[in-house]
């Protein structure tokens, strides 16, 4: 209807501007009138002059208005021609958008996977689909990411109120059997006994939560730490406890520096160490190596243990997640170790590759960036005769 509008309207202009420019132009010459001559060749004798006056005043009107007439009449031709052309064009031209608006009514919050389809040509309703369709693959990237956030969510908290239920349920148990009647003293070092354990494990639950927790939210203030450091204190805090499980412990460090929280780097590699010692064999051994490799800083712990399936070794590092044999009564585990050290390397922009060798154990690696300069000094030691 507009385009129809439009066109009539331009077409009414040219028609009233076409009648004046001629009306101008008859006014602005004389009409030559044309006489019928009699049978014998000779004109008509002359009439008075107003005569003559009238006569050419109505030729100019006569001609005037057959010109508006035709001019009205092919305007209205012009125009239904225009209407139905226009009626034409436009519902080709609205077709993407009819299509848009359908695919729109049929979406919903839980079905997203419609897309506009897509036509040549490659016009503006074709660039408009395809944002369109961009638009709907990032909401429901979103939506899906957001679903998988919360249901994890939804598993930590369940996980770590069972993790701390189990304490309380134990604590509650002992303190009940051990007072019906009347306990001796030996029952109650019993039950004293137990109710420790069970606090030392809600304890450790607790500190392993709250660390996980501040691992999430990075380095605080970044300092120079070497990893090798690290790795060599955390290597003799678990000495004792090794030599008395028959685990051997073998190192092989070298400078490793990188910018990050000496708390929260400490607590990985602990965390490693303590998880390869814990999951070993009696006679097995644990190998802690630090360096750098391929422009970063790499701290690997390798154990002997238990077969792992590789299908499996990417869930140890979920929450609360734990080997077939990790029991949190036998080696006093959460099933957060090795999510901190995710959470950890994430938090310093590195990252955690685990493999499960055939004979038994994991293999952990950590890649972490180095710290500015640390490359060139690791060069400059290496180099032969440097002091």
């Amino acid at each position: 209807m507009l385009h129809t509008a439009l066109v009539l309207g331009a077409g009414a202009a040219l028609v009233g501007l076409t009648y004046v420019l001629v009306r101008r132009s008859l006014a602005a010459r004389p009409v030559f009138v044309s006489f019928r001559h009699n049978g014998e060749g000779v004109p008509p004798p002359l009439r008075d002059p107003d005569d003559m006056v009238d006569a050419m005043e109505r030729l100019r009107a006569e001609t005037l208005s057959q010109l508006l007439t035709q001019s009205a009449l092919a305007l209205g031709i012009v125009t239904l021609l225009t209407a139905l052309l226009g009626w034409l064009m436009a519902s080709r031209v609205l077709r993407p958008i009819r299509a848009m608006s359908a695919t729109a009514q049929r979406l919903s919050a839980e079905n997203l996977s419609e897309r506009v389809p897509v036509t040549p040509p490659a016009d503006e309703l074709a660039a408009l689909a395809q944002t369109i369709n961009g638009m709907l693959e990032r909401i429901e990237s979103g939506i899906a990411d957001r679903d998988r956030l919360l249901h994890g969510q939804r598993m930590f908290v369940a996980n770590a109120a069972h993790e701390l239920r189990t304490p309380l349920t134990t604590m509650r148990t002992a303190i009940d059997v051990t007072l019906d009647g009347r306990p001796s003293t030996e029952e109650l070092l019993v039950m004293t006994g137990d109710v420790r354990d069970a606090v030392v494990h809600s304890q450790r639950t607790i500190d392993g939560l709250l660390a996980l927790a501040r691992s999430h939210t990075g380095p605080t203030e970044p300092r120079r730490v070497d990893l090798a450091d690290l790795a060599a204190g955390a290597v003799a805090a678990t000495a004792r406890r090794a030599s008395a499980r028959g685990t051997e412990l073998r190192t092989d460090l070298s400078s490793a520096r990188v910018d990050g929280d000496p708390v929260l780097l400490d607590r990985m590699i602990g965390n490693l160490v303590d998880n390869a010692v814990n999951h070993n064999e009696p006679g097995g051994h644990v190998l802690v190596t630090t360096g750098t490799e391929a422009g970063h800083a790499r701290l690997r712990v390798t154990n002997t243990g238990q077969h792992v399936d590789p299908t499996t070794v990417d869930s140890l590092f979920e929450p609360f997640v734990r080997g077939p044999a990790n029991h949190p009564r036998t080696n006093g585990g959460t099933g957060l170790g090795l999510s901190i050290v995710r959470a950890v390397a994430e938090a310093h922009h590195g990252q955690v590759s685990a493999t499960a060798p055939a004979t038994g154990g994991l293999d952990i690696t950590v890649d972490l960036p180095l710290a500015p300069g640390a490359m060139k000094a690791s060069f400059i030691a290496r180099q032969p005769g440097t002091p």
